[in-house]
């Protein structure tokens, strides 16, 4: 164990021997909230990154020592249910042994060193969370990927990252086995099945006979962990690649903060395993001593969700946007939600009427966060903090979190003869006063936070252009209040230009969310010969309106949009569609639209 954290822990473990004993004192206070509050202390940047960090070793271990010790609540460490009556609970020494078993067998029958890399494309299954321990254990690098992935998609991951294994499930295998001999680097096939398939290994079984002794890989720091191919709304997507320390350590912070989770929390978030936020709750919720529950959830079925949160003693609950706007859909008052108390969401903006309907029926605040694959969370709305509706809430520790001006855009309207009022501002990205909208960009000079992607792997270009004097720049667009609250407007590229007034589709979307009509839109620019382009606004209907005239509910929703924002913003153009375009990760592809209506 790291000489940083032995002293704690032995003092816990002494600690309990004399809360046993007979002498009929009371002991100190037992120190879990100490372990974690030094992980807490990194992750803020307020104490320096140890050399040496595994996962595996000097948290989950620490938590299974105590947890022996009785320095925890009898909850379980992971609580899986598949809806149809099975059940799987794991303490944290359970689950230390079952991971130690499955390092057995990614360093036994799948010839796993250190650095190798695995891709783990699983639904919400146990066996995920057990690889994906697994891997830390032996420094093997995990590539989570959705399971929608088709043939396609899963030969140019498995081509890029150079990937040895990969594990999946029988409805995938197919899949794989269809562009694996186009593959050369990988070498083993890992199947999670009660049945057998040629040319697989079968994990369950090998599991069965593995032993439980394994020995943790000494991982430094900024070792690799993970990498992430971005579902970007344009080009091929790229690796993103974190650290031990940066994933590891990163969400100690905003998981006791925004989060808000304790040793007696169980927590809930629906997200698809091949998401950034599957690692997220892992990252946040297990240094905690917190529950991860899971659901299998085939599907997404707004129901089952309020069924389970009626069922199950889940006190935290976190979903994207998308899957609140289906809940606030049903009747919440038919529900009863016992053990209910913080709910959160990120991953796409949430519009505010949302956030005020979950509220009024459920009572509960939602508290929106937002990050990026490149990062831990960037802004929260922290339990506490007063929330302004539309606000993705204020800059999340240790990041220093700026709007900047973007030189491209700023070179443009020198270009056409325009300034910008009360700020000179270069093209190097300076910082912009409260009130103006530009990049969303975070600090990394003079010191990069610990808690950051290492890098775009193989494509130093990227690496390179995502930078701009002392900022990282997000890509995304947005404005900070006089009080430090971050305001989403879009990406760099959704931003409409029309007639010289600069519109965020956020911000007719979110209009838009607030009529009864309107399940989900999406809102791009269109050609326009007189303004140079409108807004277009692309609308999948509620059952209540899918029959009504479309053009009277044109009219009524144009209307709709100039009551609720600046007229200006009402868009010009709507199309009613069944669906809109998504990344594999469920996220609006406005690129798609767009270049539908350009003729790109």
């Amino acid at each position: 164990m790291r000489p940083w954290l032995r002293h704690l822990v032995l003092q816990a473990l002494r600690n309990s021997r004399a809360f046993c004993g007979s002498h009929g004192k009371p002991a100190p206070l037992p120190v879990p909230q100490k372990i974690v509050a030094t992980w807490e202390a990194i992750s803020l940047g307020r104490q320096l990154v140890p050399e040496y960090f595994n996962f595996a070793h000097d948290v989950l271990d620490v938590w299974s020592r105590l947890e022996e010790a009785g320095h925890r609540p009898p909850n379980p460490a992971f609580w899986w249910v598949n809806g149809t009556g099975a059940e799987i609970k794991w303490s944290f020494e359970e689950l230390g042994k079952q991971s130690r078993k499955a390092a057995n067998v990614l360093g036994g029958a799948c010839g796993l060193q250190p650095g190798d890399r695995m891709m783990l494309v699983l639904p919400r299954l146990p066996e995920w969370w057990l690889v994906s321990v697994a891997c830390m254990r032996t420094g093997t690098v995990m590539i989570p990927g959705v399971t929608q992935l088709t043939e396609k998609d899963l030969k140019y991951r498995l081509q890029a990252s150079r990937a040895k294994s990969i594990i999946t499930s029988d409805s995938l295998a197919p899949r794989v086995d269809a562009i694996s001999a186009e593959c050369p680097s990988l070498q083993t096939k890992l199947l999670v099945s009660d049945s057998s398939r040629p040319g697989w290994l079968n994990f369950r079984e090998l599991l069965r006979e593995a032993s439980t002794e394994h020995n943790c890989m000494r991982t430094k720091s900024r070792d690799p962990l993970a990498i992430y191919f971005t579902s970007g709304t344009t080009g091929a997507p790229k690796m993103v690649e974190h650290s031990q320390s940066s994933y590891g350590l990163g969400f100690v912070a905003s998981g006791r903060r925004w989060v808000a989770l304790t040793e007696s929390d169980i927590f809930w978030n629906t997200t698809d395993t091949g998401w950034v936020k599957a690692a997220w709750t892992l990252f946040s919720a297990w240094p905690n001593g917190s529950c991860i529950f899971v659901h299998e959830l085939p599907r997404v079925d707004a129901k089952v969700i309020l069924n389970t949160l009626s069922k199950f003693p889940i006190t935290t609950l976190c979903c994207v946007p998308t899957i609140f706007r289906l809940l606030v859909q049903e009747d919440l008052t038919r529900y009863q939600f016992q053990s209910l108390r913080h709910c959160l969401t990120g991953g796409e903006a949430l519009n505010p009427d949302v956030r005020e309907k979950w509220k009024h029926q459920t009572g509960v605040e939602l508290y929106e966060g937002y990050g990026q694959s490149e990062t831990v969370v960037i802004c929260a709305n922290p339990k506490g903090m007063k929330i302004k509706s539309g606000s993705m809430g204020k800059a999340s520790p240790p990041y220093d979190v700026q709007v900047a001006a973007s030189p491209n855009f700023w070179q443009g309207l020198a270009w056409r003869g325009e300034r910008h009022t009360g700020l000179i501002v270069d093209d190097e990205g300076n910082v912009l006063p409260p009130g103006e909208e530009g990049n969303v960009a975070v600090r990394i000079r003079p010191t990069r936070p610990f808690c950051f992607f290492n890098c775009y792997l193989d494509n130093p270009e990227k690496t390179a252009a995502s930078e701009q004097g002392d900022f990282y720049i997000t890509g995304d667009r947005a404005r900070m209040d006089k009080d430090g609250y971050f305001w989403f407007m879009g990406r760099n590229d959704d931003v409409i230009n029309s007639s010289s007034y600069r519109i965020g589709p956020v911000e007719v979307e979110s209009a838009l969310a607030e009529h009864p009509a309107v399940l989900e839109s999406a809102v791009v620019s269109s050609p326009d010969p007189i303004r140079g382009e409108v807004v277009k606004a692309f609308i999948v209907l509620t059952p209540a309106y899918s029959s009504h005239d479309p053009e009277a509910l044109t009219r009524e929703l144009q209307e709709h949009v100039k009551r609720v924002t600046a007229p200006y913003k009402y868009p010009r153009k709507v199309a009613f569609v069944s669906e809109l375009p998504k990344t594999v990760s469920g996220k609006i592809q406005r690129s798609k639209l767009r270049s539908q209506e350009w003729g790109k």
